[in-house]
């Protein structure tokens, strides 16, 4: 294994956790920080005491008074998808209906050899299809992840100063400790905890559409395998770029001859609308993916047959990404034109789902409040994911044709107003 050491050989390639090394953590772990009392007539508390507040239930006052507006909300907030999911998949859904019987956790030949194909014509990525893992939503693999690494109190989870909480949330999950690191640079990582096991990179970034180059990705992988770390990417938004082409961590160019210490997370629910469908799928190094496996087959982690038929559908037409990229696109235009006349300031924003914008002498809530208020539109506070966040808004392009159209008004008739 090309640049890793005996040591750090024994750590991906054999078992994560010895028995003996669970029961020294089991030892030592104390309790975990409970941000509330136990439920009533328990003994003990779930991992819930663990977990932070859903951060989306904050925004629940700005949104009563985005819905009360004149002509009614757009919601732009948590970025579901709202156009059709394809007739192609539903049709193989539907054909896949009679699944009497279990599923495969390993997902259909089919399937895999859908997922590297797609990997392979449209990012120049070659995997064996045996190491993709379809699984239940990105979401939940993510969370999930520490946990199935092994990773314990005595870890720490790295991820982006500006990210995804459920990185965070995974970390909480394992009961590992968890550090934002603000970039990839050898400085930045340099300085992580020695206890760094999971690196978590996010290309094109939810929330800002920050796009790491090959250069810069390299880097990250070269450090996290001397240091005996996982990198995990999370590519969900991959094909949405719009200024720049994101470069998957599994392209040559990136991870050099070896996949090893390497993972890359794809999801279904943008390209192909399935957020309802809970698809996306793993792969990367091989001996990690055997493990994941075996994992997914003792804890009944299985994607519905059904799903996977559509799955394997879905990753072998490109014509109907194609279709709803250029949506977003037409989206993305009317967004980005109404917010940069209102005042904002578009940052980062080249790839991915939504925009990223500031508005100079406001934070994060003061902007929501003010586009709930004068424009009935709802949409997410940076402070949502991190404190890197906090002067910002995350727009998602999310909304019909016609809601968006909606959108591009009230902001033109808002900067045509005097400033207050």
């Amino acid at each position: 294994m090309e640049g890793i050491h005996e040591d750090q050989r024994r750590l991906l390639r054999g078992p994560w956790l010895t028995r003996r090394r669970l029961q020294e953590r089991q030892d030592r772990q104390g309790p975990p920080h409970r941000r509330g009392a136990p439920a009533a007539g328990r003994g003990r508390v779930t991992l819930a005491a663990r977990l932070p507040e859903y951060p989306w239930d904050e925004l629940a006052p700005i949104a009563e008074k985005a819905r009360a507006f004149p002509g009614g909300v757009v919601d732009l907030s948590i970025g579901t998808p709202v156009d059709p999911v394809p007739a192609v998949i539903q049709d193989a859904l539907r054909a896949a209906a009679n699944a009497p019987g279990y599923p495969l956790t390993a997902g259909t030949p089919e399937l895999r050899a859908a997922a590297a194909g797609w990997l392979s014509r449209s990012h120049g990525v070659d995997v064996d299809p045996v190491t993709v893992l379809p699984v239940i939503g990105t979401k939940e693999f993510i969370a999930w992840l520490p946990t199935m690494l092994g990773l314990g109190s005595g870890d720490t989870v790295l991820y982006p100063d500006l990210a995804y909480p459920t990185y965070n949330i995974g970390a909480r999950l394992a009961g590992a400790a968890s550090a934002p690191v603000d970039d990839l640079s050898d400085d930045a990582l340099g300085a992580a905890p020695a206890s760094a096991r999971l690196r978590w990179v996010n290309s094109p970034s939810n929330p800002s559409g920050r796009v790491l180059n090959a250069e810069t990705l390299r880097s990250g992988v070269a450090l996290a395998r001397s240091r005996g770390c996982v990198l995990a990417s999370d590519e969900c938004y991959i094909e949405l770029g719009w200024d720049v082409t994101p470069v998957s961590v599994l392209h040559p160019s990136v991870r050099g001859g070896s996949l090893d210490g390497v993972l890359a997370v794809f999801s279904l629910s943008k390209r192909s609308n399935l957020a309802g469908y809970r698809a996306g799928f793993v792969t990367g190094d091989p001996g990690l993916m055997k493990e994941l496996l075996l994992i997914g087959r003792q804890a009944g982690m299985i994607v519905p047959g059904p799903v996977q038929a559509a799955m394997t559908v879905a990753l072998s037409d490109d014509a109907h990404a194609a279709e709803q990229k250029a949506r977003y696109a037409a989206r993305r235009a009317v967004l980005t034109e109404g917010l940069t006349a209102a005042g904002f300031r578009i940052e980062h924003s080249e790839a991915g789902l939504y925009v990223w914008a500031t508005r100079p002498g406001l934070d994060c809530w003061a902007a929501c409040e003010l586009l709930a208020a004068e424009c009935g539109m709802l949409v997410g506070p940076g402070s949502f994911y991190g404190p890197a966040g906090n002067s910002y808004i995350r727009v998602a392009l999310t909304a019909t044709d016609e809601r968006v159209a909606a959108a591009g008004e009230r902001l033109r008739a808002l900067a045509s107003r005097p400033a207050r």
